[in-house]
């Protein structure tokens, strides 16, 4: 463990962390007009975070209240005293900027990160191949801290020059990637087509996969071209949480394709009803919410993150030891990539489970078309690529999809089967739902 002082306390231990840091957050909003008269819209003050029912009566944030304030929003720090902004991606209408202090991004970031990048199994003395992007983007620079605070020597290659980076990995020996999955999909591809063979020619032991979750048969198909060992972790965080540092797989709970919530010392996370916003039970599926405590300069408070997904069944009997933070699935997907089709909700995680299932098929390309201007979708195309080397006819892997889509979801969708080659490939986060108008169909 990173901080077996903190990852091996019971969730008592961990509970009273969360009120002291409570208690230190409010007295620190209080001094700030902005925080000050969000609380008093709910009738409240900073301070009252301290008292037991605080947090669970306080007022909830989002896109649309920072936007209000744009272009700093609830900035709690002097302009000064910000080192660096981050921003989110904006693919939702005009990013939202977060600053970070000295202390945010030199002190507390590399702690958050180097506990999760330890739990999954990275060592000192690793060659880490950096693949996630950089600019405003938190991603690469949280990444970079993490690894240089476990002590890896890291290549900070980024997102991009697939040819470059499959000859890379052989050449430098990397032992951990961190990227997106199916960039390292597309990377095991572009060996391939070089004449190298990742499961020989590479070294990587363990790949840090964020941008978007992936379904368990997914990562196995892609620890299947790997050399033997190799594990693949999904790790999640947000920009608003202060990067990808709220969860992460382990050797622990690998197989049971689940994450473990590490900073819970360090940032709160509420799983609410979205409907009902009160906690859901363990099992069932809720929003995941955020309250940093210790973040300096851009803190928040029941941040909804919109990002759903499954309480662990039994979140507290990890084989590790970490007795008091709980265990999630992978992310299902967000409330707002939810496709509500002909009375049924479906995600796009759904139709990629079932895609990695299909033989023939190109497991890091695939897109969801619907409807530009309908209100209730009245059509919904699924496009994949067949994969030349299967020497598997497009129009059965398309029947295959079309028929499991079905069964699963209940539903009747097009399905087109493209070329390999024909549909984008995403270096970083994967836009998977299209919306074009109905005529092109």
């Amino acid at each position: 463990m990173q901080h077996p002082e903190v990852e091996s306390l019971d969730r008592d231990g961990i509970l009273k962390l969360q009120r002291e840091g409570l208690a230190g957050l409010g007295a620190r909003l209080a001094q700030c007009d902005t925080w000050k008269a969000h609380f008093a819209q709910a009738g409240m003050k900073p301070e009252d975070l301290a008292s037991e029912d605080g947090l669970a009566n306080a007022p909830f944030m989002d896109k649309s209240l920072l936007r209000d304030l744009y272009p700093f929003p609830f900035l709690t720090v002097p302009m000064d005293k910000v080192e660096r902004f981050v921003a989110t991606s904006g693919t939702t209408g005009l990013p939202v900027t977060f600053g970070m202090t000295k202390n945010d991004l030199h002190s507390l970031l590399p702690s958050q990160m180097a506990r999760l990048l330890t739990a999954a199994g990275v060592k000192p003395g690793f060659r880490a191949y950096q693949g996630y992007g950089y600019g405003l983007w938190i991603g690469g620079p949280a990444l970079d801290a993490g690894f240089s605070a476990v002590g890896c020597t890291n290549f900070p290659i980024g997102p991009g020059r697939g040819e470059l980076a499959a000859r890379w990995l052989r050449d430098h020996a990397y032992d951990v990637a961190s990227m997106s999955p199916l960039w390292l999909m597309t990377l095991v591809q572009a060996a391939k087509h070089q004449g190298i063979n990742p499961r020989n020619d590479w070294t990587l032991k363990v790949a840090i996969l964020g941008g978007q979750s992936v379904s368990a048969e997914f990562r196995a198909q892609l620890e299947a071209e790997m050399p033997e060992g190799f594990m693949s972790h999904n790790i999640y965080g947000t920009t608003e949480a202060g990067g990808p540092i709220l969860a992460i797989s382990t050797p622990f709970t690998h197989a049971d394709d689940e994450l473990q919530l590490l900073n819970e010392d360090t940032v709160i996370v509420e799983i609410l009803d979205p409907k009902t916003m009160k906690p859901v039970s363990e099992g069932e599926v809720g929003e995941i919410v955020i309250t940093t405590l210790r973040k300096e300069a851009s803190p928040v408070v029941r941040w909804r993150t919109r990002d759903l997904v499954r309480l662990s069944p039994r979140p507290y009997d990890c084989p590790s030891g970490r007795r008091g933070m709980r265990k999630i699935g992978r992310i299902i997907g967000r409330t707002d990539d939810m496709i509500k089709f002909k009375g049924v909700i479906v995600f796009p995680s759904q139709i990629e489970d079932v895609i990695a299932g299909i033989p023939g098929l190109a497991k890091e390309a695939w897109q969801i078309y619907v409807d530009k201007e309908a209100t209730t979708i009245g059509k919904m195309t699924v496009a994949v690529e067949a994969v030349a080397a299967s020497q598997r006819p497009g129009e059965d892997a398309a029947a295959d999809v079309r028929r499991e889509i079905k069964a699963r979801l209940g539903i009747n969708v097009n399905v087109e089967c493209h070329p390999e080659g024909e549909l984008p490939r995403y270096e970083a986060k994967a836009t998977r739902v299209l919306h074009r108008p109905e005529a092109t169909h």
